[in-house]
């Protein structure tokens, strides 16, 4: 199947692939900080093992970075 990761297409040698498993496949470790959108709507997390990937989907991977105080001088 062919499916957009973050803007960049991908052959994927599968018919269907739960989003969990597109993770492992492209090497998420930090699973705290990434969002999974697929087809613009955002995936909860305790749904990835459920949520089928298929020909087509466009996925984006959104990750949230903590920030600290920033000073003006």
């Amino acid at each position: 199947m062919n499916i957009k990761i973050n803007g960049q297409q991908r052959n994927i040698e599968k018919k269907e692939i739960p989003v969990s498993e597109l993770l492992v496949i492209e090497r998420v470790k930090n699973l705290d900080t990434v969002a999974v959108q697929v087809n613009g709507a955002f995936v909860k997390k305790e749904r990835f093992l459920a949520t089928l990937l298929k020909d087509g989907d466009e996925v984006e991977f959104v990750y949230f970075m903590g920030g600290g105080e920033s000073e003006i001088v």
